[in-house]
């Protein structure tokens, strides 16, 4: 079990590795400008506590993922219809982009960047994958419940996350994005093309 103190430095590591990666990118967020950033003596500080950039980056994903979820679900739980919890899923997808922008801009580069030697994602691809599988499902659940109209869930699920990962985008390109204007467009957007009057 980890003391205090060093659950406090890995925090503080963290903290300083996710700052470098959005100001820097991944590319360049080496141990040097990390420990630089956390004021540490050394990198064999980061070495200490993170076998390597590996172990560090798989840290940041779990730790943000971990945030959004706390987030995100306590306000669709608060809802009390299918349609009322994903027209607050999406809000609230933006209210935390509002708030973590720095932490969303590191994870998009690491889950956009970090790769193994085949290509694939070295970090995140599970992680998104889950979303997108739980996302369908909740769709499913909407439309058996008789609350959204009959589509493909999969599709509908892939298309709200390519559109809330469009807003993030766009958000890491101009941080001073008018995130007012996005939301109630892309929740007019998800609304608009789910709901059971629509008829296609």
């Amino acid at each position: 079990m980890r003391t205090f103190t060093e659950t406090g430095r890995r925090a503080q590591i963290v903290q300083a590795a996710i700052e470098t990666i959005a100001e820097l990118g991944y590319g360049r967020a080496s141990f040097s400008q990390i420990a630089k950033r956390a004021g540490l003596s050394s990198t064999g500080l980061i070495s200490y506590h993170f076998a390597g950039k590996d172990e560090l980056m798989s840290e940041i994903v779990t730790e943000v993922m971990g945030t959004f979820t706390a987030f995100v679900l306590p306000r669709m739980q608060a809802q009390d219809t299918k349609a009322d919890e994903l027209r607050a899923f999406v809000e609230s997808n933006v209210d935390f982009m509002r708030a973590h922008r720095t932490q969303l801009v590191a994870l998009l580069d690491i889950m956009a960047s970090a790769r193994r030697d085949d290509g694939s994602p070295l970090h995140g691809a599970g992680v998104a994958e889950a979303d997108l599988a739980k996302l369908t499902e909740f769709l499913h659940e909407g439309q058996q419940a008789g609350e959204f109209r009959q589509f493909d869930p999969r599709v509908m699920a892939v298309a709200i996350m390519s559109l809330r990962d469009g807003v993030l985008r766009a958000l890491a390109a101009d941080p001073g994005l008018d995130l007012d204007v996005y939301e109630r467009e892309l929740v007019a957007l998800v609304v608009l093309a789910t709901r059971k009057e629509l008829q296609c």
